[in-house]
């Protein structure tokens, strides 16, 4: 394919049937932050005078969330500026309670936990912890891929080690791993651990599945994951503009690919949950289905959920709403158990 024919397979922006390619980035900010009353305009930090989503499908954002909800917000998880942690806790936080741990897309560049609590009302009424993940997004720098290949190697888990520098992928995949393990250590009446990740959220989300917990002191009990829209294998994206940033060389891009390092699990540990927007781009759609086909067969027990009427930014978006079938199956998944 060519150049320009990629790098629009991995343009989520230029899919979606709903709005142009150049506001709908704002859009999908200014919802998931602010929020707002059926019917208002938006009042988001993208200023956009009058929201352009149907009245129906207008969730609440992060702020009514925050204000919804008993919060601990920006707890720090390590030493890095994004390693920070916005808690929302469930009506008795003495007791045990199973935690959801949302990681933010962003194409690993953009958004980060402030726009993340959109979705906790519908769990935390329901007596779930949720909790939205910082990770240091790049440019944050630029570092020595040597460098990062050596501390990759050498570091202690719990510790940022200054060569693998914020904004780099080995890092991201990192801070997501170790702010799992502060969870663990630090709210011991945790009753089972869930993930969602969306886009690029959903890529590190897939990258704790590989994870050797041996180095990290603590092993958390992961129970389900819900990946919405990811990418799995980053190597495609080497060659689009989404590189220019990020600055991998195929070697990280090889390591930090889910597709290459799946594990074999038992089918019963982990319930994983693979969701891909109708409006996806073809890729997309392509890398969710064949990583869902990947997994189930090293064992794992999985379903992928193909959802109608939706692009890759509103299938997150909805997770606010009770009605919207997402929200309905990834609460199945933790209330159940």
């Amino acid at each position: 394919v060519s150049l320009q024919a990629l790098e629009d397979q991995y343009s989520p922006s230029r899919w979606s049937p709903r709005l142009d390619r150049d506001t709908i980035i704002d859009a999908h900010l200014a919802v998931t932050a602010a929020g707002e009353a059926r019917g208002a305009s938006v009042a988001g930090p993208s200023s956009i005078p009058r929201s352009p989503y149907p009245t129906a499908s207008r969730p609440a954002g992060t702020e009514r969330a925050r204000a919804s909800a008993q919060t601990s917000l920006h707890v720090p998880y390590g030493n890095g500026d994004g390693e920070k942690l916005d808690i929302y806790f469930p009506k008795d936080p003495s007791g045990n309670f199973p935690v959801l741990v949302y990681i933010h897309g962003g194409y690993w560049q953009s958004l980060s936990k402030d726009e993340s609590g959109f979705a906790a009302p519908q769990l935390v009424s329901r007596g779930v912890m949720v909790v939205a993940v910082g990770y240091d997004t790049a440019p944050r720098g630029r570092c020595c891929p040597a460098e990062a290949v050596a501390a990759h190697v050498a570091w202690h888990p719990l510790t940022l080690p200054s060569a693998l520098c914020p904004g780099h992928m080995d890092t991201m995949v990192l801070q997501v791993r170790r702010s799992l393990a502060f969870l663990v250590e630090q709210y011991p009446g945790i009753r089972g651990i869930y993930l969602c990740g969306h886009s690029a959220g959903a890529h590190l989300a897939a990258m704790v599945l590989s994870t050797d917990w041996t180095e990290f002191r603590v092993v958390p009990d992961i129970k389900g994951v819900v990946l919405v829209s990811g990418v799995y294998d980053l190597e495609p994206i080497l060659h689009t503009y989404v590189n220019d940033a990020l600055n991998m060389s195929q070697e990280v891009a090889q390591r930090n690919s889910p597709m290459r390092h799946i594990t074999p699990r038992a089918p019963a540990a982990c319930e994983v949950l693979v969701a891909v927007a109708q409006h996806d781009s073809p890729e997309f759609r392509r890398q969710s289905q064949e990583y869902s086909q990947a997994l189930r067969a090293a064992g794992w027990s999985v379903s992928l959920l193909d959802l109608a009427d939706v692009d890759h930014f509103d299938v997150i978006e909805k997770l606010s709403e009770d009605s919207y079938i997402l929200t309905q199956v990834g609460r199945g998944v933790i209330l159940r158990q």
